[in-house]
């Protein structure tokens, strides 16, 4: 998933992270630990809030994938977004 800001999220390797990437030059800029697999795309939503403020979140299903062998789960992953 890409955000508006040059921002990539991705889990979808062998391991229980979930990890953004600059578009502009590659560069891992955050990481963050799963409770499960994160083979899953993530997704974003943005909430507005009644003093007019916004704030952007990062969801990501952690279930996990058995024939991978990635840990197994049942989980919703948000996070939320700084600007």
């Amino acid at each position: 998933m890409v955000t508006s800001t040059g921002l990539v999220f991705i889990a979808a390797a062998m391991d229980n992270y979930l990890r953004a990437f600059d578009t502009a030059n590659g560069d891992e800029l955050w990481i963050a630990r799963l409770p499960a697999g994160g083979q899953a795309t993530p997704m974003s939503y943005e909430i507005a809030f009644k003093d007019g403020s916004k704030r952007q979140y990062v969801l990501i299903a952690a279930g996990g994938h058995g024939r991978l062998g990635s840990t197994l789960g049942d989980s919703l992953v948000a996070f939320a977004l700084e600007e």
